[in-house]
């Protein structure tokens, strides 16, 4: 099973760069640790864009199972198509996500740990630069 911990974080004034980290866990063993800068998204898509950012890092993985842990309970609404989002930006990079989701194999698991402390420490710990 691949196991993948990601956040995307924004800059805080316009024109800055976001940062995108992730690392991928092969079975326990870290196979990937990556820590990108991009150019300046909206705050409310950047962890849609560090989420496509992702799906093409795991493209080689598509006929494993994958559980994609972030902490952005957002993130799961938007993916699911249940969030209340007028935003027409949010809108179209949460479609693109859902379509490159589904070009997987295998269904992809993306796990929201915001409300579990245990996990939250562990997924701080992982991502730390």
């Amino acid at each position: 099973m691949i196991t993948a911990y990601m956040v995307g974080i924004s800059g805080y004034y316009e024109g800055e760069d976001i940062e995108i980290r992730y690392r991928i866990y092969d079975n326990e063993e870290l196979v990937c640790e990556k820590s990108i800068l991009k150019e300046y998204k909206k705050p409310a898509i950047v962890n849609l864009f560090s989420l496509i950012t992702l799906l093409n890092e795991l493209e080689k993985y598509t006929d494993r199972e994958i559980v994609i842990v972030v902490n952005d309970a957002a993130l799961i609404e938007q993916i699911r198509g249940t969030s209340t989002s007028k935003n027409k930006d949010v809108l179209k990079i949460a479609s693109i996500a859902r379509e490159r989701i589904k070009e997987f194999r295998k269904p992809i698991v993306i796990k929201d740990i915001s409300n579990d402390k245990v996990e939250l420490a562990k997924w701080n710990d992982i991502l730390k630069p």
